[in-house]
């Protein structure tokens, strides 16, 4: 998957394409890979580099919803239960099975969770990722064994999934690539086109990189770019009023040492309500999340002082070694794109609106998939294109996603040792560190990264910056900010002899990401 390559192709391209996707996160690259995989015409265009937003930013976890479950949504629940183990079969160098324990305080809550969590079970019937169980004192400790013990009368497991949500974005990617589609990076949609009769019929796109702008026009446009799903549809029509209510959610970042088990703390209900997570992903514990209601989309969303607050005490409350903010590696902080109730959109908090996907086509024919969650991204998509493929007036034909595996299946990937994550991709990596030992470099001992990793995702994963490749294609700087920071100038280095870039590139890269990642490191 490269990046020129994609440039040539739309170069080349006579006549309207089937669809034209914007936006290159879960819903985006689920779609386009739904469309591709039919056989229709499909390009791509990202205004940023893949999973930029929110898509890189979420909890790591591919799950039915325990909280959706609690609210009384068992349609939502029981779609995302299917779709994860859809994706465990589809990816299962990236998804995998993980323990969580509810620790019980109070009497009532190991039979309340209890019986609650055997839904779970039920709901999720054949495809159980395993049954959940009530623990003894003595078997929640050995679980977590850095739980607060005072008090602690047992506790509950069960069992969700986890992913890598950048690198599962950056292989969809290279998937929709295989299936014939035509992905682009860095090229940003400006405006719509519109036959006479005012029908969108194209875009116009500006590439990032160049400043070229293009008319590219197509059978059908649709519009799945999550939190900036409300910008696209003023470009269809200015009047139309805005559909989300952006959330944020905040994660903070620890060392292995606060969470040493394999197993994961999933603490119910918060002071704001919220279900709050402690998960060990990557040799690291993410603990979060927030949700604090925000004014509007950003691409680059900062940690609000009293969220990261809210985490370090919530945490410091369920550990036995309480975290002080000199012991936050990390923090970053994701945008939900959460539909409103149109009518009642101030009814409820952010943390109560349903997590449901809403399609809608516009009188103009502009199609907009919105909501939803990263688990659910493949059914939003087939629901989209069976939509989108009436309007566009081409050939129906049935989805094959279900079963379709994403680029990297490899079924025992953890062979790989260090390489797991990029599944069959994993023995040309080590076949280019055969060829030239010197890329088996670790860039910094505080990173599990390699020099290959940098050389494979400029090659391979249409890696165009420094950011992209410590934020998404290796997840530096989500493991150690600081680390990142100092290891920029490296990566520039590594990327420029690549890429043939000069050194006023590389000063331009190094300084553009520590404006970036100096937003990911706990204030002090």
């Amino acid at each position: 998957m490269q990046r020129d390559a994609g440039q040539q192709a739309l170069d080349a391209h006579e006549g309207p394409w089937d669809f034209i996707v914007i936006g290159g996160g879960a819903t985006g690259l689920g779609t386009a890979i739904e469309a591709a995989s039919r056989g229709y015409d499909t390009l791509l265009l990202e205004q940023h580099d893949f999973a930029k937003a929110t898509s890189s930013r979420s909890t790591k976890l591919v799950h039915g919803g325990v909280r959706y479950l609690q609210q009384g949504n068992i349609s939502l629940v029981l779609e995302a239960l299917k779709e994860r183990g859809r994706l465990q079969k589809n990816a299962p160098h990236l998804v995998h099975n993980l323990a969580f324990v509810v620790p019980n305080y109070d009497w009532w809550e190991g039979p309340f969770y209890g019986i609650g969590m055997k839904v779970y079970d039920m709901l999720a019937g054949r495809q159980n990722f395993g049954r959940s169980k009530h623990l003894n004192l003595d078997e929640t400790l050995e679980y977590l064994p850095t739980i607060e013990p005072k008090g602690l009368r047992g506790g509950v497991i069960y069992y969700d999934g986890q992913f890598d949500d950048a690198r599962l974005a950056v292989n969809m990617a290279q998937t929709f690539v295989e299936q014939g589609g035509t992905a682009l990076n860095y090229m940003k949609v400006t405006d719509l086109l519109k036959a006479d009769d005012g029908y969108v019929n194209g875009v116009v796109a500006e590439c990032q990189e160049t400043g070229t702008t293009m008319n590219i026009e197509a059978r059908a446009v649709i519009n799945a770019t999550g939190i900036f799903t409300d910008s696209i549809r003023k470009m269809d029509d200015p009047t139309v009023s805005n559909t989300l209510r952006p959330a944020q959610g905040t994660h903070i970042v620890l060392d292995r040492s606060f969470l040493p088990g394999e197993a994961a703390i999933m603490i119910p209900k918060t002071d704001d309500g919220r279900v709050l997570f402690a998960i060990p992903w990557n040799d690291r514990v993410v603990v979060g999340t927030t949700d604090e209601e925000v004014d509007g989309p950003e691409m680059e969303p900062i940690p609000m002082q009293k969220e990261l607050d809210f985490l370090v005490e919530h945490a410091g409350r369920y550990l036995t070694k309480d975290p002080t903010p000199d012991d936050v590696l990390s923090v970053f902080a994701g945008i939900r794109p959460l539909v409103t109730d149109p009518t009642d959109p101030g009814a409820s908090d952010t943390s109560e609106i349903s997590r449901d996907h809403v399609l809608h086509i516009s009188n103009n024919g502009l199609v907009t998939i919105s909501g939803g969650k990263w688990t659910t991204y493949r059914q939003m998509a087939e629901d989209t294109i069976d939509q989108a493929a009436t309007l566009a007036n081409v050939e129906e034909r049935p989805s094959v996603t279900a079963d379709l595996h994403i680029h990297g299946w490899h079924e025992h990937a953890e062979q790989f040792g260090d390489f797991s994550k990029y599944g069959s991709d994993a023995p040309a990596l080590k076949g280019l560190v055969r060829e030239t030992p010197e890329l088996n470099e670790q860039l910094d001992e505080r990173l599990p990264m390699r020099a290959v990793q940098v050389v494979w995702g400029v090659r391979h994963e249409m890696a165009r910056s420094v950011e992209d490749i410590l934020a998404r294609r290796t997840r530096s700087l989500l493991l150690n900010a600081q680390a990142s920071i100092d290891v920029a100038p490296r990566v520039a280095e590594i990327m420029a002899e690549e890429m043939g870039r000069d050194q006023a590139w590389q000063d331009e890269q190094v300084e553009a990401f520590i404006e970036v990642a100096n937003d990911y490191k706990m204030p002090t």
